[in-house]
């Protein structure tokens, strides 16, 4: 103990790929007396010369401290690892990716053992933690006064953002942001085969196609109002009707380019379905409605 670490709240991290051993370093950079425990013990060796305290089980992990995160492959892996320790009094803070489902489920399971239980979703890669000009940050769920307790604490790594009491509302906002991400992704592969067999250098298009997804993502807003407020026909200047009459120019620029044109016509079907509903005057908002089953 040094003066640096006075008054600061211990942590136990149980995790040390990757992003459980960017966390673990975070906080003893900050002065956090830090225990962790990792099933190949040679991960914790590093941190352990940074100033950790290595556990020698999960059981002795857990007794180190109060707040007690979780930073593991799987749900399964959770239940596996904390089986054999002693939750009472704890404050778990579940961040291993998982279902809004096996969320909810294993905040009733922790709370059955005398815990109470945070889910996290942390939308940053590894090199994020730690420096906050990057904007990584950590979606939380679950009590609202267990997170304002440890909101200092757990602000450290990367930026804290309470999404909800409900358990499961931290890995469903996860989830739905990567899902966006990935869809994004999706289109940048198509719009990069286009041009790949061309004298176009990939280097001078990407600025171009950043910049016009950053402009393209502030509709984010106006489908969120259309979808509270349900008029999907406000504010619209491309209607469904004139964007579906222009679907075969990419269909026919693909195959002239010779690219599969499979990431953009389940999305140009969705496109046509909502048109033959009657939605001509809509923009793209109601294909929303065609995804719940």
């Amino acid at each position: 103990m040094t003066p640096h670490t006075v008054d600061k709240t211990p942590v136990t991290l149980l995790g040390l790929g990757a992003m459980g051993t960017a966390l673990a370093r975070t906080w003893l950079a900050a002065g956090h007396p830090t225990t962790v425990w990792n099933r190949t013990p040679a991960r914790a060796e590093a941190l352990a010369a940074e100033g950790a305290r290595r556990a020698d089980g999960p059981a002795a992990a857990v007794e180190a401290s109060t707040l007690v995160v979780v930073c593991l492959l799987d749900d399964v892996s959770v239940g596996e690892v904390l089986a054999g320790t002693d939750l009472a009094g704890k404050d778990v803070v579940n961040l291993t990716t998982s279902t809004p489902a096996q969320a909810r489920t294993r905040a009733a399971w922790a709370a059955d053992r005398g815990a109470r239980y945070l889910d996290g979703g942390i939308m940053a890669v590894p090199p994020m933690i730690g420096v906050p000009e990057t904007g990584g940050y950590v979606l939380y769920s679950g009590p609202r006064d267990v997170f304002d307790h440890h909101r200092d604490t757990l602000a450290v790594p990367a930026g804290a953002t309470y999404v909800g009491e409900d358990p499961g509302f931290a890995a469903l906002h996860d989830v739905a942001l990567l899902s966006a991400m990935y869809g994004m992704h999706a289109g940048s592969a198509h719009a990069f085969a286009l041009l790949r067999r061309e004298a176009v250098d990939p280097v001078d298009f990407a600025p171009l196609l950043a910049g016009w997804l950053t402009a393209m993502a502030q509709s984010v807003h106006q489908t969120a109002a259309q979808l509270r407020d349900g008029d999907y026909t406000e504010g619209v200047v491309s209607n469904l009707a004139m964007q579906v009459a222009g679907t075969p120019t990419f269909l026919d620029t693909a195959r002239q380019q010779g690219v599969s044109p499979e990431l953009l016509t389940p999305y140009f079907e969705l496109m046509r379905r909502r048109l033959t509903e009657g939605k001509a005057d809509e923009g793209l908002t109601g294909l929303v409605d065609l995804l719940l089953r």
